[in-house]
């Protein structure tokens, strides 16, 4: 392990020899060490004064989704203090503006996402407090309701024709998947049902079929879905009715995710864990066959706990496609050839260790997505080989130095039955201080159970490690991100392995010597705050001292 005196330095994958409980961390060697060569000054861990503040990370906003039109115009979602908005770039180089920042943009289906897609020139989305989808220009005009002021509504979808929309709907707990036309013309009709769940719905290129994902009770999305592909037909009012339907892939043990037909109408993508890992396949329309065409221990998709989260995209050809990989919190933006299962490793910069809703752009050479790093808060950037990286809007007026910020690192250790677990480890970083001492301890858990800690910019671990604080974000047994049989070891044992999970996290990293077990500070909510409580009372039981900072 790597050490600095009495001060815990990020750290490396590698078991201490004899230790039976040691934590196992990626070692990152920090170059600002020889950058800043100024002698920091020494001051006891955990009451360092740091430049980073509550007020300067509560300016921040959020980007939740991302989509290209057909001439390259650029529009996202951002999330301003509660309230969505949708931001174009135009592709002629022209400042970027607010499309329609009078609306608060938010689908409403379950936990939200899905909040709105482009076509030719006009942007549909939902508004939050009607659950009505608008028709608006991209360019000149206002904003036209589309759907009534009727249940709620997520997910919409363009048909190739630009003349209907498919989106997922719900009403008095019943969800379906609707059909009305793009003028709001027609009351829209329901289009399938029968399943208790939808999402990602998506239209074949001749607009005579579409395709999307359904499950029901007692599954969650990420235990066991279903992929289907419906024909279209001649419905009765004026809006197409479903025709036969067959099931592509997935059932109750098998999670199904994300649902996209490639331009050229050859295949149908999607992502799914038979193998126990989420791999990205294709479905031959004409032969009925799959292909794998990712493999190994990583995930390519996400638990969806919202619409519209998007791990893939079709580059415009079809031939190829543009995906995500989690391999330990860390993700990576890839590409793969279709026929000859060819991959490339897409290098928009080392300092990016976090990407997600990955879209390909209609001009073959760009790709966008959103992304972060350890030092870098989040970012839509675009890529194209020819002119690299371009940062197309900051979540932060990142006007701090990024030596400020600590580096994440993968950690694994030995749960109390001796099985794996896994996490991220920030050693304490200020570049103006040296610890005296050991620092003390912030455990964060995540909620869900299903959701996990990456390497994306954590301003809740930063905010503490600049302080001097050392940080464990703990991905325990549950968790998504590390295949599904570590996910489903908490089925029957909530409230036991992720406490037990947490609690040996902790002790590791006190038996190394890297933090002091008499300052040790739980940090958690939903699920998170659940653990935090039980893992408290464990940890007293060890005489280790434990301030709970957060519950549910």
């Amino acid at each position: 392990m790597l050490r600095t005196g009495n001060t815990p330095s990020p750290q490396g994958r590698g078991t201490r020899p004899g230790s039976s409980s040691a934590i196992c961390v990626t070692c990152v060697l920090d170059p600002f060490i020889q950058e800043f060569p100024m002698s920091p000054q020494q001051k006891q861990f955990g009451i360092w004064p740091s430049p980073i503040t509550a007020l300067s990370l509560a300016r921040g906003i959020n980007f939740n989704d991302l989509a290209w039109d057909n001439d390259g115009t650029l529009i996202w979602r951002e999330t301003r203090s509660g309230h969505g908005a949708l931001v174009i770039q135009p592709p002629d180089g022209q400042a970027r503006r607010d499309l329609n920042s009078e609306f608060n943009v938010r689908a409403g289906v379950g936990y939200g996402g899905g909040d709105f897609t482009v076509a030719n020139g006009f942007v549909y989305f939902v508004e939050a407090k009607s659950g009505r989808i608008y028709r608006q220009p991209t360019h000149k005009g206002t904003a036209k309701a589309i759907t009534p002021a009727f249940g709620n509504a997520a997910s919409p979808a363009v048909s190739p024709d630009e003349k209907y929309l498919l989106f997922v709907h719900t009403y008095e707990r019943q969800d379906c998947i609707a059909i009305t036309d793009t003028e709001g013309q027609y009351w829209p009709q329901r289009l399938v049902s029968g399943d208790d769940f939808y999402m990602q719905p998506c239209w074949h290129p001749a607009g005579d079929r579409i395709a999307w994902v359904a499950w029901n009770h007692p599954q969650m999305p990420w235990d066991g879905t279903t992929l289907k592909i419906g024909t279209l037909v001649q419905g009765n009012h004026g809006l197409p009715a479903l025709g036969e339907v067959i099931t592509v892939t997935g059932d109750e043990n098998t999670a199904v995710f994300g649902a996209q037909f490639s331009p050229d109408g050859r295949y149908l993508a999607y992502v799914a864990d038979p193998d126990g890992w989420w791999q990205l396949y294709v479905y031959n329309l004409e032969s009925g066959e799959h292909k794998m065409l990712t493999g190994g221990e990583a995930e390519h998709g996400v638990p969806a706990w919202v619409q519209g989260l998007r791990t893939f995209s079709f580059a415009p050809d079809g031939k190829s496609i543009y995906f995500l990989q989690n391999r330990d919190g860390f993700v990576g933006l890839w590409r793969v050839e279709i026929e000859s299962g060819m991959q490339e490793r897409i290098r928009i910069g080392s300092e990016y260790t976090w990407m997600g809703q990955v879209a390909a752009a209609p001009d073959g050479q760009r790709v966008a997505v959103i992304t972060s790093g350890g030092r870098v808060p989040t970012r839509i950037v675009t890529y194209d080989p020819q002119a690299g990286t371009r940062v197309v809007a900051r979540s932060l007026p990142e006007d701090l130095p990024s030596k400020n910020y600590a580096l994440p690192s993968p950690t694994t250790w030995k749960g109390m039955d001796g099985e794996d677990v896994h996490g991220i480890y920030y050693a304490p970083r200020n570049p103006n201080f040296e610890g005296l001492g050991l620092p003390p301890l912030m455990v964060l858990v995540h909620g869900g159970p299903t959701s996990q800690r990456s390497a994306n910019f954590d301003s809740q671990a930063q905010f503490f490690t600049s302080r001097g604080w050392a940080v464990l974000q703990v991905n325990y047994r549950g968790s998504t991100g590390y295949g599904r049989a570590y996910r489903e070891k908490l089925r029957g044992n909530w409230g036991i392995y992720d406490v037990q999970d947490a609690v040996s996290g902790a002790q590791a990293l006190v038996e190394d010597g890297l933090v002091d077990g008499g300052k040790l500070v739980i940090m958690g909510g939903s699920a998170g705050g659940f653990i935090g409580l039980e893992m408290a009372e464990n940890l007293h039981r060890r005489g280790i001292h434990v301030t709970l900072l957060e519950l549910l």
